[in-house]
């Protein structure tokens, strides 16, 4: 039996056509009408923060670090200047593989792996977005080259010009201007991120840091268009930035030189002051480094040699060095004992070689075995006898002694912008007390009265003494700048004035420290000799290492640096003071014989005309 043919239902099918094309234009309605809210709300509800993200991938901001202030010295030498340099640079964001970014600069620019460890910690330090970090500086031509020819290999990496800090003087200001570094973590966290925005350097030590506000500057900005890669196309809006402030300095650049050369090879500090004003004239302390070395970074070999070195060369002498001043402090001592009533200018005492307490046995020593006899004030002064400052200091007592040490500024900082500057220590009963736990015993009283024991002070602080004498009592404090551009002068902190009940005194204590310097057995009679003016000062030997009871000193037999350091302090011209000097030279054992000669030159260059070029060289005589 056949099947029934089924025959085809076109009002069916085009039923079902006409259903889907329904359900089709719904959901594309629908999906049209999402797509038009959504538009909506992007473009209208959320206009300003996807401009403003927009904008933000096609304009950035970059920071324009500031000119830092130069360094001068009081006649116009420039100590610290900036210098154009060419660094290579790296935007941490625009860099897609950094691993292969540093193997390729590796192998293009001679890279050590030290060098890569360095510009890695550099990028990992705190910044801003898209802000560039220098990791290479001073590129020379052929550096600069191959990067140009590799650029399309390195998104992110670039060559810009900047300034970088340079001292032209090297070693010569090192201590005294000091330096600037790259800004570190710490110092990161302690400064103002937007004033020191595409700024990588602070100072570090001396002048740089302690006028680090003056010299900085105000950071300016530019609005930049880029492209996708990263590169400018074009500057939008630019606020230049404010150069920071000149400063110049009361150093002279000539005396530094002639100070330099006197102390030679030697070890030491030489200080030279003005009384008038305080102002800083010479400033040594040597050996020295090169402060460039660290502007860029230093590595960690140069770096190690500097730090490991005997001669200590980043030890700052003037302001960090402590030393037993020895006798440079007996005329303070000995107007003590005039202005207590303690003892008289006349007032004598029997010298045999040596002191002993009432009940003991045990004999400090004069640096003169065999004794010089009666002596009054200025005979021990003039001949620097211990004998008669350990019975004047036996007669004061540590308490007024201390008192009147402390006036002078012993054991006190006492610059206004050396911040480096230790305090020194001028004992006490209660500073053993408090430090020791031990009583304080007659015996050191006698030791403190020549300089000795205990006693440390900074050849700076010497300088300031002695420039209190030639000031008879006016406290000027000792300060490095001189002006900054449209800045007024720091204000002073200045201590009392030192008043003595006869200030007669000054006149005859430095009649005695001239006898120093002019009489027949002044102990720098020698170094005195054929000067055109009068100068006063004194004379000082300070011990590294005791002497056993009974035993003589014998250069010979101890290491060079074991020997007795050689101490002078003294001002010129006595009449009128224009400078006092300090002078300290390490084991050099003999004040008069050595460190008052240098002395002696840094007055000859201060207070007579020449026309002796400036020049840090040895083969210069001053």
């Amino acid at each position: 039996m056949a099947k029934p043919i089924h025959l085809k239902d076109h009002s069916s099918d085009a039923q079902i056509v006409h259903r889907r094309l329904v359900l089709a234009a719904v959901f594309m309605a629908l999906m049209l009408a999402a797509l038009v809210a959504r538009m909506y709300h992007l473009q209208v509800n959320q206009y300003e923060y996807h401009s403003t993200l927009s904008e933000n991938n096609r304009v950035h901001v970059q920071p324009i670090p500031p000119g830092r202030g130069r360094i001068y010295d009081r006649n116009g030498i420039v100590l610290a200047d900036n210098r154009a340099s060419f660094s290579l640079n790296i935007t941490r964001e625009r860099i897609p593989d950094l691993d292969g970014t540093f193997e390729l600069l590796k192998s293009l620019m001679d890279l050590t792996d030290e060098d890569i460890e360095r510009s890695r910690r550099r990028l990992m330090q705190s910044r801003r977005p898209f802000e560039s970090v220098p990791v290479m500086f001073e590129l020379t031509d052929e550096q600069i080259a191959r990067i140009a020819v590799n650029q399309f290999r390195l998104p992110g990496v670039e060559v810009q010009a900047s300034f970088v800090r340079h001292y032209p003087f090297a070693e010569h200001f090192a201590h005294a201007v000091g330096y600037v570094g790259r800004i570190n973590e710490q110092e990161m966290r302690r400064i103002d991120p937007v004033a020191y925005a595409g700024t990588h350097y602070i100072g570090k030590t001396g002048v740089e840091r302690f006028y680090e506000d003056t010299l900085h500057g105000k950071v300016g900005y530019e609005e930049v268009e880029t492209n996708a890669r990263g590169r400018v196309l074009r500057v939008l809006k630019r606020t230049d930035p404010v150069s920071g402030k000149d400063i110049t300095l009361h150093l002279d650049s000539r005396l530094q030189a002639v100070a330099e050369y006197a102390l030679g090879n030697r070890r030491g500090a030489i200080i030279a002051i003005e009384p008038e004003t305080g102002g800083v004239l010479a400033f040594v302390s040597q050996p020295g480094f090169d402060p460039n070395l660290f502007v860029t970074g230093i590595s960690f070999r140069a770096y190690g040699e500097l730090r490991d070195s005997l001669d200590q060369p980043l030890f700052n002498r003037v302001l960090r060095g402590l030393y037993p001043p020895g006798s440079t402090i007996k005329q303070m001592v000995a107007l003590a004992g005039l202005d207590t009533g303690t003892v008289t200018r006349t007032s004598r005492v029997f010298d045999p070689g040596f002191y002993q307490l009432p009940n003991h046995s045990h004999k400090y020593r004069n640096w003169n075995r065999s004794g010089d006899g009666w002596v009054d004030m200025r005979h021990a002064i003039v001949r620097s006898n211990d004998t008669y400052f350990y019975d004047l200091a036996h007669k004061l007592g540590i308490d007024r002694m201390h008192d009147y040490m402390t006036r002078f500024g012993l054991g006190t900082r006492v610059s206004i912008d050396m911040f480096e500057e230790a305090a020194g220590l001028m004992p006490s009963r209660e500073w053993k007390r408090n430090a020791r736990r031990q009583p304080w015993y007659p015996g050191e009283t006698l030791i403190t009265g020549i300089g000795q024991g205990y006693m440390l002070a900074t050849p700076l602080q010497l300088a300031q003494s002695v420039s209190l004498v030639a000031n008879r009592g006016v406290w000027k404090r000792p300060r490095m700048l001189m002006h900054a551009e449209g800045e007024p002068p720091t204000e002073e902190d200045t201590p009392p004035n030192i008043e003595l009940r006869n200030p007669a005194d000054w006149d005859f204590i430095i009649s005695t420290m001239e006898d120093v310097m002019h009489a027949p057995n002044g102990t720098a009679r020698n170094a005195a000799l054929n000067a055109p003016y009068r100068m006063a000062g004194k004379t000082g030997t300070a011990q590294v290492v005791a002497i056993a009871q009974g035993e003589k000193y014998d250069s010979k037999a101890l290491q060079e640096r074991h020997r007795d350091h050689a101490l002078f302090v003294g001002f010129a011209p006595v009449e009128n003071p224009r400078i006092a000097v300090a002078v300290m030279v390490e084991n050099g054992e003999s004040g008069g014989r050595v460190a008052a000669p240098v002395a002696r030159k840094v007055f000859d260059a201060w207070l007579l005309p020449s026309d002796e070029p400036l020049e840090f060289t040895a083969e210069v005589q001053p």
